[in-house]
């Protein structure tokens, strides 16, 4: 927490020099967490307009998707303008036949696993261009995974600043404290980005971040 806030700190004293610059903030996750949806909720509450399309097919997002100059308010007047960055989902292996269990054909299926493993690559090299990261997870599923474990520890390891969010809050067997359980280090907000659940709070957790 310290060595977020001190970076965070940085970032913020970068503004004041140049005010042209804005935060750039990353969604990263593995595939089907909600990325795509929480960036379209954030987008259009913000700005009145969606950045991605969501789908229940993988890989739905396979380019980073990017909307500039998105500005989150608080209550108390504070403000700040970042670049919001959805990212293709994470994972080791892309694998054509996932898509054709979704009904799309093979030659399909074959373009859109190697979009896929393309847009996993460009999300990895971004992590030398983002500020921070929203970093969410499934909290039906296990997070603890060989995935989710090499998400955060890139993350730690080039000392990008980190929010965990526990999504999917909605759905009946939603278990947040798993992920506080496999994540300790770091803090985590639980969300339900279709339903808009605590996204308010996440305005605020990031606004108070960076003042």
């Amino acid at each position: 927490m310290v060595k977020m806030i001190g970076r965070l700190r940085k970032i913020l004293s970068s503004l004041f020099e140049d005010s042209d610059e804005d935060i750039s903030i990353g969604i990263y996750g593995p595939p089907n967490a909600g990325k795509s949806t929480l960036a379209n909720q954030i987008s259009q509450d913000l700005t009145g307009e969606e950045m991605s399309n969501v789908s229940e097919v993988p890989h739905e997002t396979r380019a980073v998707e990017k909307k500039e100059k998105v500005s989150i308010e608080s209550d108390d007047g504070r403000s700040i303008d970042i670049n919001l960055l959805d990212m293709p989902g994470i994972t080791t292996n892309v694998d054509f036949k996932d898509f054709k269990e979704h009904g799309i054909e093979e030659d399909d299926a074959k373009g859109r696993a190697k979009e896929a493993t393309k847009g996993i690559v460009e999300a990895v090299k971004y992590l030398d261009d983002v500020d921070a990261c929203l970093v969410i997870f499934d909290s039906t599923e296990d997070p603890y995974t060989q995935v989710n474990v090499t998400i955060i520890g890139n993350l730690e390891a080039k000392d990008i600043p980190i929010l965990v969010l526990a999504n999917k809050t909605d759905l009946e067997d939603s278990d947040p404290e798993r992920v506080r359980d496999a994540f300790p280090q770091h803090p985590v907000l639980e969300i339900s980005a279709k339903e808009g659940e605590n996204i308010d709070k996440l305005y605020e957790e990031i606004i108070e971040r960076l003042s």
